[in-house]
């Protein structure tokens, strides 16, 4: 950083940038741990039989725990990816409004907590319910190790609760599922023929008011060898959602290109289910009782609210520490 051409190119300097910002996460606080249990150890030496005082270094000690988790987790997020930056899909399954209003739940979630982290949320595309909710969306969370946090959330999220839609107060059972990708730098060796692609153009969708757009501004582009479509609506110009579909294409197909490479059903890609019961990765249960429960670490928490306030590093950390990095 301190030779003179740093800057001469500003995408190599900021990415430079932000895997320093990223190892001194890990290193500052750990020697802080260091200099803590030094103090510690020193000062258990002078206490010699002084309870009150041993009693204090313990409370001290004890204090570094989640700061030590902290530090762990951290170190956890070390795949070829884990910097990079999230892209987010939510899809609405099976239970119709029900699940429409689901996805917009999830939808809060995840704006909620990449908030709570100081990350930069980017709607890209969003396709709303016929009467309530989202049907799906496609969201860019921009933030040191976005990818390497949101990967725990890839899947299908089930949701039990009454239904405010069935005006009998019914019992009903909904699906959406959580696709992430990391955001990979336009240098990846990601060759797409433009032969390849079908672009159309149409007009923003959303639940209109004054500032509905009027224009065919919105972009979907199909790579027709892979069947991937993507699409951003959310740009003031054409121009600009085709550049963000590109930047998108990109990273599904470079992803895509990965999971060929280390088998359909790698630990890193995972596995694609249907959007449907026995296919989820974590349940919401707000009626009989209030619990969310992952399925793959056995995680839980009666705190349904906090959870949906965004609250979702416990799960996060458990999938972190129960995956074996590859």
């Amino acid at each position: 950083m301190a030779e003179s051409d740093f800057w001469s190119n500003q995408d190599a300097a900021n990415k430079l940038i932000r895997e320093l910002k990223g190892l001194k996460s890990i290193v500052e606080p750990l020697k802080d741990v260091e200099k803590r249990v030094a103090d510690a150890r020193e000062l258990l030496e002078l206490a010699e039989g002084d309870l009150d005082m041993e009693r204090q270094i313990e409370e001290d000690v004890s204090r570094l725990t989640p700061v030590i988790n902290k530090i762990e987790v951290q170190t956890l997020l070390s795949g070829p990816y884990d910097n990079c930056n999230a892209l987010l899909s939510l899809n609405s399954g099976a239970g119709g409004t029900e699940s429409c209003d689901w996805t917009s739940m999830l939808f809060r979630l995840y704006t909620r907590w990449a908030e709570s982290k100081g990350y930069k949320v980017e709607v890209y595309d969003i396709l709303h319910g016929e009467e309530a909710g989202i049907k799906n969306a496609a969201i860019r969370i921009e933030g040191d190790k976005a990818y390497g946090y949101l990967k725990a959330e890839k899947g299908v999220h089930r949701l039990v609760r009454i239904s405010p839609f069935d005006s009998n107060k019914r019992r009903h059972t909904s699906f959406a599922s959580v696709d992430v990708t990391p955001e990979i730098d336009d240098a990846a060796e990601v060759t797409i023929n433009p032969d390849d692609l079908k672009t159309d153009v149409f007009r923003s969708s959303g639940p209109g008011g004054q500032s509905v757009n009027t224009a065919d501004s919105a972009v979907r582009i199909t790579h027709i060898p892979s069947g991937i479509v993507v699409a951003s609506q959310n740009e003031r110009s054409q121009l600009q959602n085709k550049m963000l579909c590109m930047r998108v294409l990109r990273s599904k197909l470079f992803e895509l290109k990965q999971k060929e490479r280390e088998d359909k059903l790698s630990a890193e890609s995972g596995q694609k289910q249907k959007i449907e019961w026995g296919s989820q990765i974590r349940s919401y249960v707000m009626q009989p009782y209030q619990m969310v429960k992952d399925h793959r670490t056995d995680a839980e928490t009666g705190n349904i609210p906090k959870v949906m306030d965004g609250d979702i590093d416990m799960f996060i950390e458990a999938f972190l520490k129960m995956r074996p990095e590859k």
